[in-house]
């Protein structure tokens, strides 16, 4: 999924969460991501809609998944992007 994502981040298709923590997202994040740590997302659903399709990322793809499936659990279409910022070949902006 790292390619498709890639390729359609300019679409606007999907908005990008950052779920790593504040020293993780100073070594780059992918273009346009939001930075949620983990750890904060129950406190912050209200930044997130339910009209919206999410792709959740995190290093290695672990965390996001957890993010994932406690935001579809609320309702929320939620990708994982799977492999993480290892994976990701794309842009990186810090």
């Amino acid at each position: 999924m790292p390619e498709e994502l890639d390729e359609q981040l300019d679409s606007g298709k999907y908005e990008v969460v950052d779920v790593r923590e504040d020293e993780e997202v100073a070594d780059g994040m992918i273009p346009g991501a939001k930075h949620i740590a983990l750890n904060t997302i129950p406190d912050r659903l209200e930044e997130f809609s339910k009209d919206k399709e999410y792709v959740m990322v995190c290093r290695s793809g672990r965390r996001s998944y957890n993010a994932s499936l406690y935001l579809a659990e609320q309702g929320y279409t939620v990708h994982n992007l799977k492999g993480g910022m290892l994976d990701w070949k794309g842009e990186v902006i810090f």
